[in-house]
């Protein structure tokens, strides 16, 4: 069993007392939040008194079925039909680590994530954090460790009471809605100041490593940069950051959104994740002393472009990801690799040695954080362990090359399912549980009649 332990609570602030924690930022009810497989923040919330005799009793559960919720809200079931129907709980273990404040919330609430563990204490392994810590795991054992950056892109919208009705812009402060694309205008930015001023704060407050903040190509996009960490707190803080951005986008007559293609004639929303190694030490395992590309380095892509095809459900997870991995469609729809060129899949960013890394560009803003960047990294560690050699390097452009992805979710499902590297690595639990989810939505989309087939098809067939 790989090690998946919690977060040494000594990083909370200086502290590993979380009742001292508590006191100091007068909270009174703690969120205990557990991602599902859709990164929706499922949990419990506790007065404060009570979180904390639940750590100390370890007596804090949860339905096993939890992480069996489609994205509308059904239950999945399980291929063991007396386990689903039992229901058993499973017990969540505080990460005292990931112990925040929740500002969008109101006052005295703060947020923490928990792991799940069966009654024997054997870790839930169809959960997606401890999926990630198992592909983290694997890097620890060969002294390596994964340094991340994700990039997030999403869009703010009016309201959208009537889902038959398309997304629209929402007004800014000049009292009207962007029709034109304004891509890294900051007069354009400067219309949605209020929302933006306030979700810096509750980011903050909270803790999160914010970076730069651009108006990306859509009409209200906006794309926030976090700084480069450790995989694990940062795939928590992408979660965070979603829910302060719904939150900081209601409280100005707004709606945020993470979909990766809401609206059909703008770009859609990306998750790009900036990955690099470094050794015990902190130096890079991707550039040698010459400042060349070294062997791992040209392995590790090489390893995410013979395993990204395999496994894009982790990348693409609904049916609308894949409106967006269209050629010419500002996302990638191949897995080629260049140097600072956007038009491919994987992209090598300038800059010096230090900094050599790779960006993945094909996960989308709805992907579940943990799951885009486990699989992300366990491509990369493969290709180093298999020796997998890159592909001459692609230049121009690169949206006219052939593309090996799959085009559907229900083939990339296929695909995924008969990817035997990569299920003996994530476990059978996972893939269980996460290709169950993932049919059982593919259907129930499939059996609704859409607003193009009524329009084209009603009247005319």
């Amino acid at each position: 069993m790989l090690d998946t332990t919690t977060t040494d609570a000594s990083t909370m602030n200086g502290t590993n007392d979380p009742k001292d924690w508590l006191a100091a930022h007068a909270v009174s009810e703690v969120e205990c939040l557990v991602p599902d497989m859709n990164g929706v923040l499922r949990g419990k919330a506790l007065p404060a008194a009570k979180f904390l005799k639940a750590i100390e009793d370890r007596a804090l559960y949860l339905p096993s079925s939890a992480f069996l919720v489609s994205i509308d809200g059904r239950y999945s079931g399980s291929v063991d039909e007396g386990f689903a129907y039992q229901d058993p709980d499973m017990r969540m273990v505080p990460d005292v680590a990931t112990l925040c404040l929740a500002p969008g919330g109101g006052p005295g609430k703060a947020y923490v994530f928990a792991d799940a563990f069966h009654m024997d204490d054997r870790p839930w392994m169809a959960s997606p954090r401890h999926v990630l810590r198992a592909v983290l795991d694997l890097y620890r054992r060969r002294g390596w460790r994964a340094v991340v950056a994700p990039e997030l892109e999403f869009y703010l919208t009016a309201p959208n009471p009537d889902p038959d009705r398309p997304v629209m812009a929402p007004v800014g402060r000049n009292g009207r809605s962007e029709s034109v694309q304004h891509p890294y205008d900051m007069a354009a930015l400067e219309q949605f100041e209020p929302v933006i001023r306030r979700l810096y704060g509750y980011a903050a407050a909270a803790g999160l490593p914010l970076d730069t903040l651009i108006h990306e190509s859509g009409t209200a996009q906006l794309e926030i940069n976090f700084l480069h960490g450790d995989a694990l707190p940062l795939a928590d803080k992408v979660l965070l950051f979603k829910r302060m951005t719904r939150q900081a986008a209601q409280e100005g007559g707004m709606q945020a959104t993470f979909m990766a293609k809401p609206i059909a004639a703008q770009a859609g929303s990306s998750m790009h994740l900036h990955m690099s190694v470094v050794d015990e030490a902190g130096n890079t395992l991707f550039a040698g002393r010459d400042g060349a590309d070294t062997e791992m380095f040209g392995h590790f892509i090489g390893g995410l472009q013979k395993y990204i095809p395999e496994v894009m459900p982790l990348f693409a997870p609904n049916v609308n990801s894949f409106r967006r991995i269209r050629p010419n469609h500002s996302a990638p729809a191949n897995i080629e690799w260049s140097h600072d060129n956007r038009s491919c899949g994987l992209r090598v960013p300038a800059g010096g040695p230090t900094a050599r890394r790779v960006e993945n560009r094909l996960p989308g803003a709805d992907a579940n954080p943990y799951l885009a960047i486990a699989g992300s990294l366990l491509c990369g560690y493969l290709g180093v362990e298999e020796k997998i050699a890159r592909s001459t390097e692609a230049s121009g452009n690169a949206y006219r090359s052939r593309s090996t992805l799959p085009k559907t979710m229900e083939e990339a499902l296929d695909r995924f399912a008969a990817c035997d590297p990569l299920r003996a690595v994530l476990g059978e639990d996972f893939f269980q549980t996460y290709l169950r989810v993932k049919s059982v939505e593919l259907d129930l989309f499939q059996s609704v009649v859409t607003s193009w087939e009524r329009d084209h098809l009603l009247l005319k067939v």
